[in-house]
């Protein structure tokens, strides 16, 4: 069993170059990183080839596939464009498989927009639609406002309070993760090898 047993997969829907929204996931990856029970694998959706609905699947797609459904959790970071999410996000759930292998998945939501009231109206539509393929939506999505003020040159997060809800939105997860996730999968697997001592903690 690995030393790291929870493994979080997340995604910018962004393929601008240098976009805000990976500057903020960068600090999501990076508190999960600094975690001694969990690794991060953050998917670079510009460099993958996804068709649209209706068009063949590529190899790409089967690989993003393995990506998410071997993961424990999973962040769904949009920028939001025209009062929604960005239609990067959508064909990345779009190739994640119907069903979809986000179901029964913990998934932490982030928005990123340089208004000043955010990407609201992005998570708003980024919930119902994850929300639609079985996924399971964590309250507490950040949204980030005026996003071009809070980084410097270098990609770095100037603003402590964003930082500090960047880094809750990981946190967040990981703690539902543990106290909901672990213990499920460690009773299936005792109840798999036919250990019979989980049944007497179960009923005292």
């Amino acid at each position: 069993m690995s030393d790291r047993p929870i493994r979080i997969v997340a995604a910018a829907g962004s393929v601008r170059p240098g976009h805000f929204t990976g500057k903020a996931l960068a600090l999501v990856a990076e508190e999960v990183a600094a975690s001694d029970d969990a690794s991060i694998d953050v998917v670079d959706i510009s460099g993958l080839r996804l068709p649209l609905p209706g068009e063949e699947a590529t190899d790409d797609v089967k690989a993003l596939q393995e990506r998410f459904s071997a993961a424990t959790g999973v962040v769904l970071a949009t920028p939001e464009y025209h009062g929604s999410y960005s239609s990067v996000t959508k064909l990345l759930i779009d190739n994640l498989g119907f069903p979809s292998v986000l179901s029964g998945k913990p998934v932490g939501l982030l928005g990123v927009a340089a208004g000043q009231i955010g990407a609201i109206k992005a998570l708003e539509h980024l919930r119902s639609v994850c929300s639609h393929v079985g996924a399971i939506v964590l309250p507490g999505p950040v949204s980030v406002a005026g996003c071009h003020k809070l980084f410097d040159e270098a990609g770095r997060c100037i603003d402590a309070s964003t930082e500090k809800r960047l880094r809750g939105l990981a946190a967040n997860l990981l703690d539902y993760i543990r106290g909901s996730i672990c213990p499920r999968v460690a009773l299936e697997e005792a109840a798999r090898s036919g250990e019979t001592q989980w049944m007497k903690r179960v009923t005292e």
